[in-house]
């Protein structure tokens, strides 16, 4: 039975040591679709839309109200056509 207590207090200690080694908090990918609940505190940056004509790829990347990092890929029309009315 000590060894039980044992090895399971040494598998604590394994997870809690490599939790502590994990700083940085990898960046979330939004996937896109019809409708997406946003969770957005702060904006980071978005795609400059002035130069681009026509249908395109865009970013915005966020952060949302728990602090994490997000990054949301979606289309757009961009305003940068000369002949627009």
């Amino acid at each position: 039975m000590k060894r039980y207590l044992l090895a399971f207090a040494m598998l604590l200690a394994a997870g809690s040591a490599m939790a502590a080694t994990q700083t940085a908090a990898p960046v979330i990918h939004d996937k896109t679709g019809f409708f997406i609940h946003l969770d957005i505190d702060r904006v980071l940056s978005s795609t400059d839309l002035t130069k681009q004509c026509g249908v395109g790829p865009a970013q915005l990347h966020y952060l949302d109200h728990q602090g994490r990092e997000h990054v949301l890929e979606y289309q757009v029309m961009g305003s940068g056509c000369s002949n627009d009315n």
